[in-house]
């Protein structure tokens, strides 16, 4: 199998698993949107099933969550007008076997969390390149900061052990700032031995607008794989204390 053939496959996998979380909203829910490339499948999904009858409500995560679901005719809310949903779609960068996450790669973790935290049930889709024994083994954990706190921040993780780069991105000059106003720091700890502990120092931290480790937050899992050159879907039911 050539390199393009497996990343057809692995596409297959992203789409499919997609579309299985968006078929598990049922008619009258709201629903919360994450971000990223398979949110945008199943957003797309989605708004297949409501051209067929579907009725929802959605709230985004992002704005371009929000700008994709308005296009294709999802009605939207603000999400400053929802205090719960009944089911929240997103991915990650990385998941491990306890279902913990790392997100914010597009700078959205700080409203993803609170769309996640809001939801009945929580769903995450990835696929299998995303799936770690440890979290930190391949993204850096990203730290969403106030701007005056930028320095102190960063020496507070740089205490922790982490290599901390500004981020930034390509089409401005200058730093990733997320919606919210802020710029992003990303902080690699490497493999995390204790998740749960390093969510506690960061969230403790001064300046720390938001962070991406998602513990204990999700309930479902939809993992896209390749098995036999085909691709397929697990799924994986997890225990949410938050």
């Amino acid at each position: 199998m050539n390199d393009r053939s497996n990343e057809a496959l692995i596409r297959e996998c992203k789409a499919k698993a997609a579309e299985a979380a968006a078929d598990l909203v049922v008619d009258g829910a709201v629903v919360g949107l994450g971000s990223g490339s398979t949110l945008a499948i199943a957003i797309k999904h989605l708004a297949q099933r409501c051209r067929e009858g579907l009725r929802i409500t959605a709230a985004a995560s992002s704005l371009q969550a929000r700008l994709l679901a308005v296009e294709l005719g999802i009605p939207m809310l603000e999400i400053m007008d929802v205090s719960r949903v009944d089911v929240t779609l997103d991915g990650a960068d990385e998941i491990d076997e306890a279902g913990n996450l790392i997100k914010g790669g597009g700078a959205a973790h700080t409203t993803e969390k609170v769309l996640a935290a809001m939801a009945d049930r929580f769903v995450v889709v990835v696929d299998q390149s995303k799936c770690v024994q440890r979290l930190g083994s391949q993204f850096p954990v990203p730290i969403e900061v106030v701007v005056p706190a930028l320095a102190s921040v960063r020496r507070r993780l740089e205490a922790l052990g982490a290599r901390v780069v500004l981020r930034t991105g390509s089409g401005k000059i200058g730093p990733v700032i997320s919606d919210l106003g802020h710029p992003i720091l990303d902080a690699q700890f490497g493999p995390i031995a204790d998740p749960a502990e390093l969510d506690r120092r960061l969230s403790s931290i001064p300046g720390i607008v938001g962070h991406g480790l998602f513990i204990g937050m999700a309930d479902h899992a939809i993992i896209g794989a390749v098995e036999n050159n085909r691709p397929t879907i697990h799924e994986r039911q997890l225990t949410r204390f938050r």
